[in-house]
């Protein structure tokens, strides 16, 4: 790993991104007596954990959850919003041939739904795979069958894993099984089950913590603190080119109003996607460099939100949607995240998520369509009644998540070397290092991003999150209401 150089006191820093990775460094430098410039292509604050707004209904762009093993972080959300952070109930279940299934699956709410036949034949599948396990885990598919059975694989995860990631489970690479569901098994979840464990496993949470205004919430004082210490954030400034001298960053170019303006700076951060911030260099990388970033992969998702004319729905924060009918993969009940999401109480506000890729035919669909499509999706999996639902708009999500291909690792290797050239940048959050990290994870890599070039710490921003518990199951308390 190349450290970056201490940062001398006159220099400023410019952070590329305004999620939570990009805003938390940013803050980070405030508080230690710079004044850095964000750069922000949208209108929006708070990146994939932004909050959208229409008619005073709020919207969260995939659901957030607050919890963290952090203190740090921890610390950092609470100074933020103090007692604005509020204490949710959680329900998540699955929709699957017309019942609801606990999520995370308890075998005995599971199986019961399954029926006694298709339960013993569940338990003989992952009995069989106990004594004749895949002997290399290369796959998701392989992962999640040496761990629940290949017949309980098929049944809750490969139809929605692939709805999701638009791609088999046999190319989805273990790896991001073992970093979103580590440790998780039908075992495990018979044991936590039958005996309590010392500490929760947060797999298995009942409550979560959620700013009372959404994720947004949290963001937007993340910027005002900023500015009011003296640094910028400035919204609707794309960068569309970074200038470098050799190994050395001298300048980002940047589009706002239809006019560019170049920012010059002593260091950058960015979060910027890894694959586009590679293609923006100028002069630009080698041609395997270039081509390392043309192979990466992403998977993009629009939101359509409905505004339903009824109070109640169903209990769930959110629902997975396991019906090959339907195209949506999950539908978010925001009043349940915070009645404050919802500004009418008569009324009750979804987001119906759709996964897809950037250009396709569901991506360029007219919003229009895409409501007319939610709606009737909601009526056939019968959770209301098409003509309940009143109104809608339509967000969509370019390069929510990176993609765990047969090809990225080799690519991503190719593109780490080179990154860690230049020597004034670094690259963080979850786009920065094409990795499925969350929140607390990608502002780690904003704050440890801070620390590397102000006090010349030499931490490696890629192995956050690579070699620790994942979040969900770490063995310890929630944080102090």
């Amino acid at each position: 790993m190349v450290t970056p150089p201490a940062l001398p006191l006159d220099g400023r820093v410019v952070v590329i991104g305004a999620g939570p990775a990009g805003l938390t460094a940013a803050r980070e430098l405030v508080r230690a007596g710079h004044q850095p410039v964000v750069l922000e292509k949208s209108r929006r604050v708070g990146g994939l954990a932004r909050t959208e707004e229409y008619r005073g209904f709020r919207f969260d762009m995939g659901g957030h959850r607050f919890f963290t093993k952090s203190a740090r972080v921890n610390r950092f959300w609470r100074e933020a919003l103090g007692d604005e952070f509020l204490l949710r109930p959680r329900l998540s279940r699955i929709y699957y041939q017309g019942r609801f299934f606990d999520y995370p699956l308890k075998p005995l709410n599971a199986l019961s739904g399954l029926g006694l036949r298709e339960s013993a034949l569940i338990l003989l599948s992952y009995l069989r795979w106990q004594v004749f396990p895949y002997r290399r885990e290369e796959t998701f598919e392989q992962w999640v069958t040496n761990r629940f059975g290949q017949r309980l694989f098929r049944t809750f995860f490969q139809a929605y894993t692939e709805k999701v990631w638009g791609i088999s489970c046999s190319e989805l690479k273990a790896e991001w099984a073992a970093q979103r569901i580590k440790d998780l098994s039908l075992k495990t979840a018979v044991l936590n089950m039958l005996f309590k464990p010392k500490a929760g496993i947060k797999t298995l949470i009942e409550e979560f913590h959620y700013p009372r205004l959404g994720p947004g919430m949290m963001w937007e004082a993340v910027s005002q603190h900023i500015q009011d210490g003296g640094g910028s954030v400035l919204m609707e400034h794309e960068v569309v080119r970074l200038h470098r001298q050799d190994d050395w960053i001298e300048s980002v170019v940047v589009q706002h109003g239809g006019r560019e303006r170049t920012v010059r700076g002593a260091a950058f951060i960015s979060s910027l996607p890894l694959a586009l911030l590679v293609q923006k260099l100028e002069p630009a990388p080698p041609d395997d460099v270039l081509e390392a970033a043309r192979s990466l992969s992403y998977r993009d998702f629009l939101t359509v939100c409905l505004i339903v004319n009824r109070s109640k729905l169903f209990p769930d924060n959110w629902i997975y949607v396991h019906d090959p009918r339907v195209a949506v993969a999950r539908i978010q009940n925001f009043k349940n995240w915070s009645p404050d999401m919802v500004p009418d109480p008569t009324k009750t506000s979804l987001g119906m998520e759709y996964f897809c890729n950037e250009g396709d035919d569901l991506w360029s669909m007219r919003d229009d369509a895409l409501i007319d499509q939610a709606r009737r999706e909601l009526g056939l999996i019968g959770f209301a009644e098409p003509e309940e639902v009143e109104d809608g708009c339509v967000f969509r999500v370019p390069k929510a998540y990176p993609v765990y291909d047969s090809d990225y690792a080799d690519a991503l290797a190719i593109l780490r070397e080179y990154v860690e050239w230049l020597r004034n940048l670094q690259t963080i959050g979850r786009n920065g290092l094409h990795r499925y990290n969350n929140q607390d994870h990608a502002m780690l890599t904003g704050m440890l991003a801070v620390e590397n070039l102000l006090n010349g710490a030499k931490h490696d921003l890629w192995d956050v999150n690579a070699d620790q518990e994942y979040h969900e199951e770490t063995r310890e308390s929630l944080p102090a209401a």
